[in-house]
């Protein structure tokens, strides 16, 4: 199978609420001429932001899923939300394969973490 794009769609019981934060706090580029809230999260793949009638308040097992963006400057993006109001629940944590990772929770406890790839310490 060859995937040209994916969609990871969020539902939320507060869809506008939701689809301010990733626009407006962690900036993530809208696409223009989309129906909805649908956001650029880079290399074909979109975040979407939507209602769903089954969706009521918090997610209530957030681990289950993450969704990851890579950046290139972990530190000024995490600085960047905390200066917003943003609380990490996991500062530049390094990884064994050279990854270093901050977590933070959406408005409706979604976990998202930011990654940058550094070299590992001993490499």
């Amino acid at each position: 199978m060859k995937v040209n794009s994916s969609v990871i769609n969020i539902n939320s019981e507060q869809p506008e609420r939701l689809a301010a934060f990733y626009s407006d706090v962690v900036q993530l580029p809208r696409l223009p001429g989309m129906e909805g809230p649908l956001f650029d999260i880079g290399g074909g793949h979109m975040l979407a932001i939507d209602g769903h009638s089954e969706v009521h308040g918090a997610a209530k097992d957030a681990p289950r899923v993450i969704l990851s963006l890579f950046v290139d400057d972990l530190a000024s993006e995490q600085k960047r939300l905390e200066d917003q109001g943003v609380r990490f629940l996991h500062t530049a944590g390094r990884e064994y394969w050279g990854g270093v990772i901050s977590t933070f929770a959406d408005p409706d406890s979604n976990l998202v973490q930011f990654i940058e790839f550094q070299q590992p310490a001993n490499g």
